[in-house]
């Protein structure tokens, strides 16, 4: 999960169609700005993860591996989808492109119940989240189905899909470290105190909305602005960031699938008060 901001956009008033080069103008320099600037220092926090349930499972070639599966109030929840979405996602084959945000700690070596080694990872969620998924057996298995495939791609190995169990008796084999998170990067320009800004009304649409959708359109009610200029906006691959000053508006999301921030779009129709944000999705292929 790409947890920071890596571009930031800034859009133009649009409401002639010859005011989309204008646009674009602004957008290309948004992005120059930012790739040209100092790298922000990266804000990072230590966390101490609580304990949730234990999975047992092998790799492929019959190591034993143990999943300490923890929850944290600091680490945010992925959004919100119901079974049927989620089981669409399973059937088109692309249920790694939904993002959970998740911290995948270090290996540490234990000692199982036999008196062998076994290796063990501590994996930390949202707490919000832990608590939907402990109430929702399929979303359980989506879950371990993506925690698992993100500790075999980050420690290049090959996990067992078919031999995998919840321990009953055991909460965590060994002991949870303490982990370490990133927040997010310092913005260029620091914004005052967001906590009395309102979360403006948006919706949220995958287009297609069946299989792996080409883009994502969001659309944002915005009714106290009168002006572009007083809007702040970022994208990241999984992340919206919206501020509407001084103070008015905030809103900050992840989005189920990773976009491409640097070809993404977006309009403020100063009539209506509406903000479409029109950003591409990154074909599977082009995941990391």
């Amino acid at each position: 999960m790409a947890s920071g901001m890596d571009k930031s956009l800034l859009s133009a008033e649009l409401q002639e169609e010859e005011e989309e080069e204008e646009f674009r103008r602004l957008l290309l320099q948004a992005t120059e700005k930012i790739q040209g600037s100092m790298p922000s220092p990266v804000e990072s926090k230590p966390i101490r993860p609580l304990p949730g349930f234990c999975l047992k499972t092998h790799t492929v070639s019959g190591e034993k591996v143990f999943v300490n599966v923890c929850k944290s109030p600091h680490i945010p929840p992925p959004p919100d989808l119901s079974n049927e979405e989620l089981a669409c996602l399973i059937e088109s084959e692309n249920a790694s492109d939904f993002r959970i945000p998740m911290s995948l700690g270090e290996p540490h070596a234990e000692v199982d119940k036999s008196g062998n080694g076994c290796t063990a990872y501590d994996v930390t969620i949202s707490t919000s989240f832990f608590n939907k998924m402990e109430g929702n057996p399929f979303l359980k298995e989506f879950f371990i189905t993506i925690a698992l495939e993100g500790l075999s791609e980050k420690y290049k190995m090959e996990l067992s899909n078919e031999e995998r169990r919840i321990l009953k008796n055991r909460k965590f084999m060994g002991s949870i470290s303490e982990q370490t998170i990133r927040t997010k990067s310092k913005p260029i320009i620091q914004e005052m105190d967001s906590s009395a800004a309102t979360v403006p009304e948006f919706t949220l649409v995958a287009e297609p909305s069946v299989s792996h959708p080409d883009r994502l359109v969001a659309k944002m009610s915005l009714p106290k602005m009168n002006s572009v200029k007083s809007l702040e906006l970022d994208l990241g691959e999984d992340r919206i960031v919206l501020r509407g000053k001084p103070g008015v508006y905030h809103l900050d999301i992840f989005i189920p699938y990773s976009i491409i921030p640097e070809e993404s779009r977006a309009q403020f129709h100063r009539r209506t008060k509406i903000l479409t944000i029109i950003m591409p999705v990154q074909r599977p292929s082009l995941l990391p």
